[in-house]
């Protein structure tokens, strides 16, 4: 599994990797997110929208769940980070989302890796510095094999 790593500089860095990256997405593609509170996951995700050509601001959805917005694709921005283990994530619908034909971008990913489908892109965010981060990009699970990191 081939993993690319990057490291931003500053927010806006963060933002347009995410628009290059959300540039390449297509219809039935998630994003998985991962990382600490506050390293970057809701810039990155504003940013891959952007490459979607969705107009307007986008935020965390962490008080209502999902945001949905339409670009070229239908968008659907996921925070799980207000809900408890897997069960309470499937509850909420996930499989919709997942197998809807949109673009799937969530943040806190980690809590239900056991519900994402076979093949994903994984993007875990990591503090380097006050504004710097490490960001490591990989495909997970090619040919259907399934795999967590």
């Amino acid at each position: 599994m081939l993993m690319q790593v990057f490291h931003t500089s500053s927010p806006e860095d963060t933002m347009e990797l995410g628009r290059k990256i959300g540039e390449g997405l297509k219809a039935g593609d998630v994003v998985a997110l991962a990382g600490e509170l506050g390293a970057g996951k809701t810039l990155f995700t504003q940013g891959l929208v952007k490459g979607l050509d969705v107009k307007g601001y986008v935020k965390s959805p962490s008080f209502t769940i999902v945001n949905k917005y339409e670009g070229r694709l239908a968008v659907y921005h996921l925070d799980l980070y207000r809900l408890g283990g897997v069960n309470e994530i499937y509850e909420l619908g996930i499989e919709e989302y997942l197998y809807g034909g949109g673009v799937v971008i969530i943040e806190w990913a980690e809590k239900a890796y056991a519900l994402l489908p076979s093949v994903y892109l994984l993007i875990k965010f990591f503090y380097t510095g006050e504004n710097t981060r490490k960001i490591e990009i990989r495909r997970i699970g090619r040919h259907g094999s399934k795999t967590h990191p």
